[in-house]
């Protein structure tokens, strides 16, 4: 698979010039898949001027195989599965379970590291903006737009630099509308399409996040009970 971009943020810079009609947009807030998503969707909040914040989702693996997602979870309990993953593995609901159980845990552990009493944004009649580093089977991505539908936004954009077609056209039915620069005829995985996709640390997520609200005007209103 070709390489489009040089790192996440050019990424972003990238993706912010095909979202740029929602510069100055009311209401509009951008939501980072942590934590790759997160340098992507800073570049794009601060060329939109609009503020940051995090969507908290994890993937569903497979045991003994996880970078194969069985599904995924995000918080406040939102949960999507690839049905034909767990069909064709023979995957026992205990077993299941177990995996929800144990990434609800760690949703719960990166809670409270990147927000620590800050509460979640309040999403009612909001235009918001969903970003991940790229999306192969878009479980992550179908959970999250799942988990924002709950509180009734006004519109849901899912935006990447690379997908696959396939999640592509899974969000187009979820999403009102999904941005996507690249889709490879051939997909091999989202690392493929970047010259450096080193890990993004806890660390970065947390000081992106704070430059973000730094050098952002907006006040955001908070959720009125923490999700769990």
């Amino acid at each position: 698979m070709e390489t489009f971009f040089a790192d996440r943020r050019d990424a972003g810079k990238r993706l912010a010039e095909r979202l740029s009609a929602y510069r100055g947009v009311k209401n509009v807030i951008v939501l980072a898949l942590p934590r790759g998503g997160v340098p992507v969707a800073f570049e794009i909040a601060k060329a939109l001027d609009a503020p940051l914040d995090l969507m908290l989702v994890r993937k569903l693996g497979v045991p003994d195989d996880e970078e194969l997602a069985m599904g995924a979870v995000a918080l406040g309990g939102a949960c999507v599965f690839n049905r034909s993953v767990i069909k064709n593995i023979g995957i026992p609901r205990p077993l299941i379970e177990d995996v929800i159980a144990a990434e609800r845990k760690e949703l719960s552990r990166r809670n409270e590291a990147y927000r620590g009493n800050r509460l979640p944004p309040d999403l009612k009649d909001r235009t918001v903006i969903l970003v991940d580093d790229g999306m192969a089977t878009g479980a992550d991505m179908r959970a999250a737009v799942k988990a924002v539908k709950k509180q009734a936004p006004a519109r849901v954009i899912v935006a990447v630099p690379v997908g696959s077609g396939e999640a592509c056209e899974s969000l187009q039915k979820l999403a009102d509308e999904v941005v996507c620069l690249q889709i490879p005829p051939l997909f091999f995985g989202v690392g493929g399409a970047y010259e450096d996709f080193s890990q993004t640390s806890d660390e970065e997520v947390k000081a992106l996040i704070e430059e973000s609200q730094e050098l952002s005007h907006h006040h955001l209103p908070s959720a009125h009970n923490t999700l769990t």
